[in-house]
């Protein structure tokens, strides 16, 4: 099942896309029993935004060996690296990625991104972590690369308001689809030039370690989202160029890449 979160002429909702391109409204959120409304809209006729609005998202650094060679900072870790990005961070797909004012060095990073569903997660074992997972979705934890390395910490690199384009949808059943989660290709291309291409099957630290490791520190809530890392071949993205993440299974989220932040509203539209 393809979950979206969508605005129409009636405001924003979520709801289930078919394969016939039909978003089918859904009452409330997705989580739990789903209730139709009974109104459906042509894919066309709406604007699909980010799929959920987690109340944090959770990320992981250093998770693709051939990553952590390519930044050149130091071996692998040996725990899964945990980070935070803000909620405010999150966009839909179509939505600008805004370079920070003054910034020449800010990167891609495409991620698969996994959804905590309704029971949530507190300290679960990995045999029980994927009881606690809702679907997946496609991520971008963009990052400004020289702050990154000068604060040493990574809170404002990855940070500034558009820096998680999320989507286009939660897929909530990539068995049914003949995918498995472990081991899906997830590649980048910047103005269709291929930049990232590796496999989930490379993560130094699967999904059930992570979710059950995050789950020790911190209680996730449905909704929030976890980034399980990226593959090499990062690198700068500017104005006017158009970044297309895409997973095996998940589709591809597209954004645009604006110029200085000078939004109103903090995160976009989402």
């Amino acid at each position: 099942m393809r979950i979206v979160r969508f605005a129409s002429p009636s405001g924003m909702s979520f709801g289930v896309l078919d394969g016939d391109g039909q978003v089918a409204q859904i009452e409330g959120h997705p989580f739990g029993a789903i209730s139709f409304t009974g109104q459906r809209y042509a894919q066309a006729d709406v604007r699909l935004l980010s799929p959920i609005l987690p109340s944090k998202v959770v990320a992981v650094g250093k998770n693709y060996a051939d990553h952590v060679k390519e930044m050149g900072t130091g071996d692998a870790p040996s725990q899964p690296l945990l980070f935070f990005k803000p909620s405010t961070t999150v966009i839909g797909p179509g939505d600008a990625i805004r370079i920070p004012p003054g910034s020449t060095n800010v990167h891609h990073e495409v991620e698969l991104a996994v959804v905590i569903g309704a029971r949530g997660a507190r300290h679960v074992s990995p045999e029980q972590a994927l009881s606690s997972v809702f679907g997946y979705t496609i991520a971008n934890d963009v990052t400004e690369r020289d702050m990154q390395a000068s604060d040493g910490q990574w809170t404002r690199a990855k940070g500034f308001d558009s820096f998680c384009p999320l989507g286009p949808w939660i897929e909530t059943d990539l068995a049914g689809l003949g995918k498995d989660p472990a081991d899906l290709e997830v590649t980048c291309t910047v103005d269709g030039e291929l930049r990232q291409s590796g496999r989930t099957s490379q993560l130094l630290f699967d999904i059930p370690t992570l979710v059950s490791y995050i789950s020790q520190v911190m209680t996730l809530l449905p909704g929030d989202v976890v980034l399980t890392g990226t593959p090499a071949g990062v690198g700068p993205i500017r104005p006017g160029q158009r970044v297309e993440c895409a997973i095996e299974g998940l589709g591809s989220l597209v954004n645009g890449v604006s110029g200085a932040d000078t939004a109103s509203t903090a995160g976009g539209a989402r």
